[in-house]
């Protein structure tokens, strides 16, 4: 070791071509890109990386291959790899299954009650048969539960992007699941950063951990079946057990925004939104899930904006 210290020339050929194996671990091909020894020694990335283990350490997380913004390509081989009836249409999609669940389950939503902390002004919600509370035990109970089966497999796939465009009020979310395919799902749904804004990241604003392929514990307080889709603003976390529809996960986000942005003076929208060409005039379309925002927004004299959720800031930016 000593001797490869004394050597710099050696130390970079060895670390140059340990890169290059991950790479092909990856990637999971012989012609990986072949990186020089700058590429291999650009500091600045290696604590980046150094960074994000330590954080992934501190939610508890020990996975050893850890998918972190891959690709596209790369979460569509790992999908087709690891994802039992995955397969790629004629259009180039990724067609996936969501296990049992094949829409979201609004009678399994709970928001912890907790009326102190950062975001957590939950006096402020409206309870009831839409927002239903939870107790801060159970919420726990729920992420240990989350965290250990995350724990027990071979690779997990992490997304670190925004909520918003707006540079002044967007959120920072971080998604952790088992499943390519939500990792995937959630790179469309939210704005991913550039390789500068990633390297910038810091801590999220918020962290998702999506172990829906594993069951909630139906007799845990709180709980009414072994689904369980359970928001925390105080610990800005969100755990989801029981189901595998991804749609959770955007709809956990448009809650977030529903809840924080009013504090902030933003307005949310649960719309649509579309501009026209010539003029560009505005169209917002609103309605609840099934009412056609997509359908009526998707016009071919006129560009798409976003076909479900927004927010319009007072600087006129989405």
């Amino acid at each position: 070791m000593s001797n490869m210290l004394n050597d710099p020339h050696t130390f970079l050929e060895l670390l140059k071509e340990q890169i290059e194996q991950n790479l092909k671990t990856h990637v999971g091909h012989s012609d990986a890109p072949v990186m020089s020894k700058s590429d291999a020694f650009d500091l600045s990335q290696f604590t980046s990386k150094v960074q994000f283990e330590k954080e992934m350490n501190e939610q508890g997380l020990m996975v050893e291959t850890i998918f972190h913004n891959s690709a596209p390509p790369i979460l569509y081989e790992q999908a087709l790899k690891h994802e039992k009836g995955s397969f790629i249409t004629s259009t180039g999609a990724l067609a996936v299954s969501s296990g049992r669940k094949t829409g979201r389950s609004p009678s399994d939503k709970r928001i912890v009650d907790s009326p102190v902390g950062h975001w957590a002004f939950t006096n402020e919600i409206w309870w009831g048969k839409v927002n239903i509370k939870l107790n801060d035990e159970a919420f726990l109970t729920n992420r240990e539960r989350a965290i250990d089966y995350l724990n027990t497999r071979d690779q997990l796939y992490v997304i670190d992007a925004f909520a918003g465009w707006c540079e002044t009020y967007r959120i920072k979310i971080r998604v952790i699941t088992s499943r390519a395919y939500h990792a995937l799902f959630m790179q469309n749904m939210l704005v991913m950063p550039t390789p500068e804004q990633l390297k910038d990241f810091g801590n999220p604003d918020f962290i998702i951990y999506n172990a829906g392929c594993f069951p909630a514990n139906r007799f845990t307080s709180g709980m009414t079946s072994s689904t369980s889709v359970c928001v925390h603003f105080q610990r800005r976390e969100m755990v989801i057990l029981g189901t595998e529809y991804a749609g959770e996960m955007k709809k956990g986000i448009l809650t977030l925004m529903m809840y924080a942005m009013p504090m902030k003076m933003q307005l949310p929208l649960h719309s649509s939104c579309n501009v026209g060409r010539e003029n560009k005039d505005v169209t917002l379309f609103f309605g609840l899930s099934g009412t056609g925002k997509t359908t009526l927004s998707a016009d071919v004299k006129r560009d798409l904006l976003g076909d479900d959720e927004h927010v319009w800031s007072d600087t006129g930016e989405l």
